[in-house]
């Protein structure tokens, strides 16, 4: 089986580190006449427009995103509104900006470079308000076209190896990413963004469904060939990376669906050429689940009792009790108001914001996620560091978040804006912002219990945790930016405590400032 050869994991992500050196004999450059457009436009697919209201759901965002399961009794059912809600709330267009050149059009989640490579797919069975199909979701005219005409949720129950959420679900959706419209920019270290922005995404869509009473569940187990044959991917240059049960229909179980016949829609051509990075179809296939009987043997070795991984073997330093605020006392402006208002803080005042803020944003950020390689054993493949710069209550340092005792522990105290500056790949914010944090994941433990997938799993555990914090920082008025970091040298800088871990995403957390002209965010 590709999955556990492991050594393509390795190859892959070792081959796509940045290194101070590499960064700076790296010959690629933008070529802007030659930039891939945003969107994955089906040229002769008539477009189903979704209900243009969003309805308020009235709860608060710091609630939304630290809910783990819905209570059956307080499920709702899913309709064509819903569904467009939540698109709109993961994948849709918030805000457009007009300059000389044209219009930038800003989505709900952040998005490596903006680039916006990740495309919504809904397989449903009849929803009131739209018919059971395959569909795919346009942000630029927020309208569905319809890929195929009837129930296919069976095609993608078995793929998953029957997984319960999936067969009890009235809609699918499949997160996609076609490659080239982030490999314009990064190369073949794309692959490691499918995930990152995939992860923002689903932070989101985690979020706006809890508020909306539905239950939703990320799978990433699935036999990869079915998922992209139904959604009538080209695998040379797009894959199917997540699928996300939504809502709970138990009683209506899996019903038999039409023949899965190949699909030859045309679509708009993205840009001028594209090029190839092998290493991206490379990973990907060798992390691919090849059959339903290989899906339904890695989830059991997935939902087995965890490793109890010790924290380097240390003596605990100065452990900080987080200080959340409560249900009661967060503020409530709702999901929708501040996914909304969410940006990417483009420059970071040195301000300091309070250990209240930051415990809030841990606390809420950091809680269990419903996904199909997580357990009550095992509530997370990554562990998060900090960089801690200006919060009020806290010295100045570097510190583990202690998940279990709901508390930061000091690994090392001291000033470290000029490092966390470099590390953050040499750019101001990192260095300006009240806290960065890391999320570090033991790929040999992922690896060794999930193969090549875990890879896959760390990647998009650790940027759901990521998209979450975006969400929590700016539901209390704060400021937040993804970015990319030199590899080993954040190994380094946390060890002997981080010593054998990988960087799997970087945010920094603070006080939004002007940006400066010319001032780039990786």
């Amino acid at each position: 089986m590709k999955n556990r050869n492991l050594e393509s994991a390795w190859a892959y992500h070792n081959g796509t580190k940045h290194s101070y050196q590499s960064i700076r004999t790296n010959a690629h450059h933008l070529d802007w006449e030659n930039q891939p457009i945003p969107f994955k436009i089906y040229s002769k697919l008539e477009p189903i427009p979704l209900p243009q209201h969003l309805s308020p759901s009235g709860r608060p965002a710091l609630s939304a995103i630290s809910v783990v399961n819905t209570p059956a009794e307080t499920q709702q059912g899913l309709a064509v509104q819903t569904l467009a809600e939540i698109l709109y709330l993961s994948a849709g267009i918030t805000k457009r900006k007009s300059y000389p050149g044209g219009e930038i059009l800003f989505r709900a989640a952040a998005c490596t470079g903006a680039l916006y490579h990740i495309d919504l797919y809904v397989v449903c069975g009849d929803l009131p308000g739209l018919e059971a199909g395959v569909y795919h979701f346009g942000p630029h005219d927020f309208a569905l076209r319809r890929l195929r005409k009837g129930d296919y949720r069976a095609v993608i129950a078995r793929a998953s190896g029957e997984e319960a959420s999936i067969v009890n679900a009235p809609a699918v959706v499949t997160c996609a990413s076609t490659y080239w419209r982030n490999a314009w920019k990064y190369q073949a270290r794309a692959y490691r963004h499918c995930y990152w922005d995939n992860g923002t995404i689903l932070a989101n869509f985690l979020a706006a469904a809890a508020a909306r009473k539905l239950p939703a569940k990320v799978v990433v187990g699935f036999v990869d060939a079915t998922v992209n044959q139904l959604l009538g991917l080209d695998t040379n240059r797009e894959a199917a990376l997540t699928l996300v049960a939504l809502g709970d229909h138990a009683s209506e179980g899996v019903k038999s669906s039409a023949a899965v016949e190949p699909l030859a829609l045309e679509t708009m051509r993205l840009s001028k050429e594209e090029i190839d990075y092998p290493a991206i179809r490379a990973m990907h296939e060798a992390s691919s689940l090849e059959s339903e009987a290989e899906v339904a043997t890695w989830r059991r070795e997935a939902q087995q009792e965890g490793d109890k991984r010790a924290h380097g073997g240390e003596e605990e330093k100065r452990l900080f009790l987080l200080r959340p605020l409560s249900d009661e006392a967060i503020p409530q402006d709702t999901i929708e108001q501040v996914i909304q208002r969410r940006g990417s803080t483009r420059q970071c005042s040195h301000e300091s914001i309070t250990f209240t803020q930051l415990s809030t944003m841990l606390d809420r950020a950091t809680r269990r996620i419903p996904a199909d390689f997580l357990n009550e054993t095992e509530a997370s493949l990554n562990d998060v560091y900090l960089i801690v710069h200006a919060v009020e209550d806290l010295p100045p340092g570097a510190y583990l978040f202690r998940r279990e005792r709901r508390a930061v522990e000091l690994l090392k105290e001291g000033n470290f804006r000029r490092e966390a500056g470099y590390l953050g790949l040499g750019q101001e914010i990192p260095a300006d912002c009240s806290v960065d944090v890391f999320f570090l994941a033991d790929l040999n433990h992922a690896l060794e219990r999930f193969g090549n997938r875990g890879y896959r799993a760390a990647q998009l555990e650790a940027s759901i945790m990521g998209g979450k914090l975006y969400l929590s920082a700016y539901a209390q008025r704060l400021g937040a930016s993804g970015l990319t970091f030199f590899d080993d040298d954040v190994t380094d800088f946390f060890s002997p405590h981080g010593a054998g871990k990988s960087v799997m995403f970087l945010i920094a957390l603070g006080k939004s400032a002007k940006p400066k002209k010319g001032l780039t965010v990786i």
